[in-house]
């Protein structure tokens, strides 16, 4: 026993035919996890690179002499928003951009390759023209958040009016607008309003998958349990210390875990090009930002096969201390119920602090992903304790055999039944949180009209030439007074016309609408033709100020995204465990078909002792993941009910279809009853 990976190895090579099933689907349940964790490792590395990229474009607190002046809009071509920067220098040490050879001159436009690209697409009229002359250069990967991002930087005088006129920051919430700053450098480690909602979204997504993969990967070190503990035991009964038996069993399962993980890396890293197409916040991600570099995944590969490991070790109290009752099958301890208690406590606690959460900012998220972390141990530790209660309640209503004999496997061993059941039962848990943050798009306001703000006492010089710049359009000129720019449609005097629009009330503000029939194209010729009317201002409609419309569109991504991550665990979960259920207990099988036990008899109770755990747990943990999100009900809405209902059918579906693919397993070990020696 001095040589222990040595002899483990040869146990893994020794076990037959069906010991080797045993360790693939070890092999095969480590490699899904770690794929799909260096998949929430690298979605959570993205986000941060994009805010990175996006840090640059806004105002920073100077630390000396200021030596440029920077200022920030958003425009808008097809639907799509274009960030404007406009830099101006102050003297001959101005830094340079990120992504840039050099700072721009004075009527030069840097442009992001997809925003060069529709400038060459589309009619100068309705693109080209609102920057002057053709670009000067290509924006580089620095200065992107994604490859489809429109970015325009545009040098100018310091005198310039657009760089000395203050801006209107009426785009909700998402600073895309700021007034002229003096800077001597770019921030680098800003975090813009957008950037910080998407991170945290994305940490609540990465929660959401990481926590059932590692319940997943820890009930991987103990697949085909019966069969290393009948093994174990007969080394102890022989001589073997507890200390020997711990460290060839962590030696085997790290070996096999080692491997799987290693497999799971080389999948995720030829599925990135796929992933990074993933649209999510404007566009899909540059490709090397999903790789997290080579520490985290390095921490990835070894974490995993030391969390099988652990796991591995922590199930062998039996073989340790009773090494004689395993291997006369005797009937563990009867599981506690304080395991519910926990859980109860956990979602009363919830309950007190939950409806405090929306309005406590980073403190409150932190307080959300600890309950949501909790919340999934809880539903793993209670699982295995309602599988005994459950077996204990089929088996007093049994009435017929099929029936007697799942409720006594429920009783006997629940926590296998549970590790059949958990894939699917925590994911219901994902798709009752994220049923209630799924959210449908609401108006948007008025999609065909551009609005300036302005002063009062300029409203009507603005408008006058806002109709002779859109000549030819057919647009309707309309003043609205007071910032809030009032209905669609809405203009001092029931709709006057820009000449007589002015009257009265010089000093108060105005919105200057212009109202242009025609549809997309029509709309950017005006937006092209009121470029510099007012200085520092784009021309905006209400709908572009509908940011949230595009936080919605990203939850439902998201949301899809996470689902799916949650339903490849489930398959995953329970076709593998189902099949090493079946290798587990393949002598028991064999004794009751030599008994003369019909193999539909012993099909129907296995699905039986699937299926009910399945019901109650799945439906308790589905209703527990929409209890969490009822505090963030309400700010987003209660549209995405129908996940609920798609997730029951496709969860029990794949149970279905794992019962079906491990039934010639449950022929074949029924078939050959003699034992087979490891």
């Amino acid at each position: 026993m001095r040589c222990v990976p040595g002899l483990a190895w040869r146990l893994l090579r020794g076990g037959g035919r069906r010991g080797a099933l045993g360790a693939a689907l070890t092999w095969a349940a480590v490699a899904v996890s770690t794929g799909l964790l260096l998949f929430a490792v690298g979605a959570v590395h993205a986000f941060g690179e994009r805010a990175d990229a996006d840090a640059w474009r806004h105002r920073a607190a100077t630390t000396g002499p200021a030596t440029a002046v920077l200022a920030r809009s958003t425009d808008h071509v097809r639907g799509r928003p274009i960030t404007v920067v406009e830099l101006a220098a102050l003297d001959g040490r101005a830094p340079v951009p990120p992504g840039m050879a050099r700072f721009p001159r004075p009527g030069e436009t840097w442009v992001s390759p997809a925003l060069g690209r529709l400038i060459r697409e589309l009619p100068s009229d309705q693109l080209g023209r609102r920057f002057g002359a053709p670009p000067a250069g290509t924006l580089g990967r620095d200065a992107l958040e994604h490859p489809a991002e429109l970015v325009a930087v545009v040098g100018r005088h310091a005198h310039d009016p657009a760089m000395t006129a203050p801006r209107e920051e009426r785009v909700r919430g998402w600073e895309p607008v700021a007034s002229p700053a003096p800077i001597d450098a770019f921030d680098t480690g800003a975090v813009s309003l957008r950037s910080q909602i998407y991170r945290a979204l994305m940490v609540i997504a990465a929660v959401l998958m990481v926590v059932p993969l590692l319940v997943f990967g820890g009930a991987a070190a103990r697949l085909t349990v019966a069969r290393r503990d009948e093994r174990l035991a007969a080394l102890r009964l022989v001589g073997a210390t507890p200390g020997q038996v711990v460290a060839l069993t962590t030696a085997e399962a790290v070996l096999t875990a080692a491997a799987g993980s290693l497999t799971g890396a080389l999948v995720y890293a030829a599925a990135i090009p796929a992933l990074g197409r993933i649209p999510v916040g404007g566009g899909r991600s540059f490709t090397g930002d999903l790789w997290p570099g080579v520490l985290p995944v390095a921490g990835v590969l070894v974490a995993v096969p030391l969390l099988v490991g652990v796991s591995a070790v922590a199930g062998l109290r039996r073989v340790v201390v009773s090494p004689l009752g395993v291997a006369q099958r005797v009937t563990p301890p009867a599981l506690r119920a304080v395991r519910l208690i926990v859980l109860v406590a956990l979602v009363l606690a919830f309950g007190i602090v939950g409806g405090g959460l929306a309005g406590m900012g980073n403190a409150g998220l932190v307080i959300l992903l600890v309950f949501l972390a909790l919340a999934f141990l809880g539903l793993n530790l209670v699982g295995p304790w309602v599988a005994a209660l459950l077996g204990r309640v089929v088996v007093g209503t049994a009435r017929g055999p099929a029936w007697l004999l799942a409720g006594r496997r429920l009783v006997d061993d629940p926590r296998s039944a549970w590790r059949t059941v958990a894939g699917i039962a925590l994911g219901g848990f994902v798709a009752g949180f994220l049923s209630l943050l799924n959210p449908s798009v609401t108006g948007t306001g008025a999609a065909d009209r551009l609005e300036l703000a302005v002063p009062g006492e300029r409203s009507a010089a603005v408008a006058a030439q806002a109709a002779k710049r859109t000549e030819g359009l057919g647009a309707r000129i309309t003043v609205t007074r007071g910032t809030g720019g009032g209905p669609p449609g809405g203009a001092a005097g029931g709709g006057a016309a820009a000449g007589g629009a002015a009257g009265g009330g010089a000093a108060a503000p105005a919105i200057v609408a212009v109202t242009v029939p025609g549809g997309a194209a029509a709309l950017d010729r005006a937006r092209t033709a009121l470029t510099g009317l007012v200085p520092g201002q784009v021309a905006t409609t209400p709908a572009d100020m509908g940011a949230e419309r595009h936080l919605v569109a990203d939850l439902r991504t998201g949301s899809l995204t996470v689902l799916t991550v949650s339903f490849l665990i489930a398959v995953a979960s329970a076709g593998i465990t189902g099949a090493s259920s079946v290798l587990d207990r393949r002598e028991t099988y064999a004794t009751l078909r030599l008994a003369g036990t019909p193999l539909a008899v012993l099909d129907r109770a296995r699905l039986a002792e699937t299926l009910v755990p399945l019901a109650v747990m799945g439906g308790g943990s589905l209703l527990t993941g929409v209890f969490f999100a009822l505090p963030f009900a309400a700010e987003f809405g209660y549209a995405g009910a129908w996940t609920l209902g798609a997730f029951v059918v496709a969860g029990g579906a794949a149970v279905l279809g794992a019962s079906a693919l491990s039934r010639p397993l449950l022929r074949s070990v029924t078939t050959d009853p003699a034992p087979v020696p490891d």
